[in-house]
């Protein structure tokens, strides 16, 4: 697929909306039959598009009730010392996001949930600050979500 055309952009922005839409109804809205939409949103599975399909839960539901901002300092900037923290940071369920930053006095800026403080303490000084290299932590905490989306954006595609 050299180039999405409108019926992918088109399935791409309905799937992000609902994935579990079913094929006819998916074809309906986007004015195919579902034989060729069934072959497209394969195709666009195939070719990496669409990487997997998810439920989005509701954390305050499920008792996630605090959201931090941590930025990360390291003492040392090489290959070795990234890679040890971010096999670490893997595989804490608390993370949902780790970029490796630029532009600000950190290295690493994570999205921790946690169900309160406490817990977040208990991560912070029981799993954050014990990883080798890490020398600043600073953690901001969210008050108010505005805005939590999952769908990007895809206006810049469109000929």
């Amino acid at each position: 697929m050299e180039k999405l055309d409108r019926y992918d952009l088109r399935i791409l922005a309905e799937l992000q909306k609902d994935s579990r839409i079913s094929n006819q109804e998916l074809a309906e809205r986007i004015g195919l039959s579902p034989s060729p939409c069934s072959r497209r949103v394969k195709q666009l599975e195939d070719e990496g598009f669409i990487t997997r399909q998810v439920a989005l839960l509701d954390r305050k539901k499920l008792g996630l009730s605090l959201t931090a901002y941590v930025l990360i300092g390291m003492d040392r900037h090489t290959p070795e010392r990234f890679e040890h923290f971010q096999s670490i940071i893997l595989n804490c369920p608390e993370v949902l996001e780790c970029c490796l930053v630029t532009g600000m006095d950190a290295d690493y800026q994570l999205k921790v949930v946690v169900p309160d403080m406490d817990h977040y303490q208990k991560f912070l000084l029981g799993q954050v600050t014990r990883i080798e290299g890490v020398t600043s932590v600073r953690s901001s905490f969210v008050l108010n979500q505005i805005l939590a989306s999952t769908e990007l954006p895809l206006e810049h595609l469109k000929s």
